[in-house]
């Protein structure tokens, strides 16, 4: 491996360049109409201009990355996270143009990506599954697979991932009415409409295990990460070590999502994703089978950089670490800054940056790609940076990510930044005293008490 394209943008992409440049290898961004003068783009060795910036057009369109390495001799493709990383027809454009990809192989990816498919799976390797039906479903199946399970029950995409595609069913009434804009949305959002149902498990919270293999049969994984604080089931805080489970069933459950990953066959980064209920029993609910945008809690408690795993990985190498060389030290805690308004039900707001000062200090990483002058512009997610601490105990982590969230200035564009102040403060998060539905139940409190004033 010489070259790698990073077939992605903005912070991702700027953070595979730094690891590649520490490997000594060469760097190609790509970028569409939109992203001509984004940060990756200066960085990287070469740029490759990809077309226009709807995704489709662009970071999606398969054919424009496979020419763009083949442009710029590129013998790797990193996929970053999102857009195409979860694509089994992208790794096998890969594999066909002889380019390595720096991810799992297709058929793990089209294994794990088929939601119902894994859970069948993941039940063959004696993972726990929450219960509901294995294979996709029609309205009629959707209704009988909830009888079997009991109601509040959840609608999900076959083929979806990343909180999306996801119906909340409280009767048959409720089921019977969103089956139809459920299949819709799924079709539009991952060109598959096939559901399944699953039970849903009310004050669970979100915990998942990094997992990395290497191509000589090695598995092994890099404990937890707690991602339970959630809005409309997308992840906003993420932190490692969770503060709810015990040793037993945090060793049980890496132990769960290892086997899994043994019986897949896996190869690189990816995660396994639990529910655990308020007795501490986990159910799988799903692998990404890529990097997290999470990944960097767990590089910060264990010191491992999961991207040079993966780059060394897809080169064939083995994986030099063993599973007592990774310890966790530590609490690290991650908060995603995005450019949305949390006073306007957290519309999106791009526009131009006016101003930024980041923070700095002993524990404190932040993953962005923003400058004074950029513009963010309206096509893509609305993630402009990560804000990361590390401190020996969770009660110091949560002061420092304080410290440094009031000394983080972004201004131009309006930010989840005095959301995530306010959630260092309350007292349930200090006490770790939280679940998937809590921010929310939070957050319509306070609009509540808002509109009654």
């Amino acid at each position: 491996m010489r070259k790698v394209l990073v077939a992605n943008r903005s912070e991702i992409a700027l953070r595979v360049i730094r690891t590649c440049r520490e490997l000594e290898l060469a760097t190609v961004a790509v970028y569409s109409d939109a992203d001509r003068d984004a940060l990756h783009v200066r960085e990287a060795d070469e740029a490759v201009s990809i077309g226009k910036p709807h995704a489709r057009e662009s970071y999606l369109n398969v054919d424009k990355l496979i020419a763009a390495a083949r442009e710029t001799g590129a013998d790797a493709i990193h996929p970053g996270y999102g857009f195409l990383s979860e694509s089994a027809r992208f790794a096998e454009a890969c594999a066909a143009a002889e380019v390595a990809f720096v991810g799992p192989s297709a058929e793990a990816i089209a294994a794990m990506g088929d939601k119902a498919a894994a859970r069948r799976l993941a039940r063959e390797a004696g993972v726990p599954v929450v219960p509901g039906t294995d294979a996709s479903t029609d309205a009629d199946a959707a209704l009988r697979g909830a009888d079997e399970v009991g109601y509040p029950v959840m609608v999900k995409a076959a083929a979806g991932g990343g909180g999306r595609g996801i119906r909340v069913a409280a009767d048959a009434d409720d089921l019977r009415g969103l089956v139809g804009d459920a299949a819709r949305e799924a079709e539009a959002a991952f060109g598959d409409g096939s559901l399944y149902v699953e039970k849903l498990l009310e004050r669970a919270r979100h915990v998942e295990i990094q997992v990395v293999g290497d191509r000589h049969g090695k598995v092994l994984h890099l404990h937890e990460r707690e991602c339970s604080l959630q809005r409309r089931r997308q992840k906003l805080v993420e932190e490692s070590p969770s503060p709810a489970l015990g040793p037993s069933t945090r060793e049980a459950m890496a132990q769960a999502a290892v086997r899994l990953a043994e019986a897949v066959g896996y190869t690189s980064a990816g995660t396994v994703e639990f529910l655990v209920d308020e007795d501490e029993r986990f159910y799988f609910i799903e692998m990404n089978t890529r990097l997290q945008v999470e990944h960097g809690v767990t590089e910060m408690v264990t010191g491992t950089d999961l991207v040079r795993e993966q780059l060394l990985v897809a080169a064939g190498e083995p994986l030099e670490l063993s599973q007592d060389d990774v310890r966790p030290n530590g609490t690290s805690i991650e908060f995603r800054i995005n450019a949305e308004d949390p006073e306007r039900d957290f519309q999106p707001a791009p526009g131009r940056i006016e101003g930024v000062e980041l923070p700095g200090g002993p524990g404190v990483r932040v993953d962005t790609a923003i400058y004074p002058g950029y513009t963010v512009p309206p096509f893509y997610d609305s993630l402009i940076a990560k804000l990361l601490v590390w401190a020996p105990t969770r009660e110091q982590a949560l002061r420092r990510g304080r410290r440094a969230l009031e000394e983080l200035r972004i201004e131009g564009v309006e930010t989840t930044v005095p959301l995530h102040l306010r959630l260092v403060e309350d007292e349930r998060v200090a006490a770790g005293d939280f679940h998937t539905g809590y921010l929310e139940q939070l957050l319509a409190s306070t609009s509540e008490v808002g509109g009654a004033a």
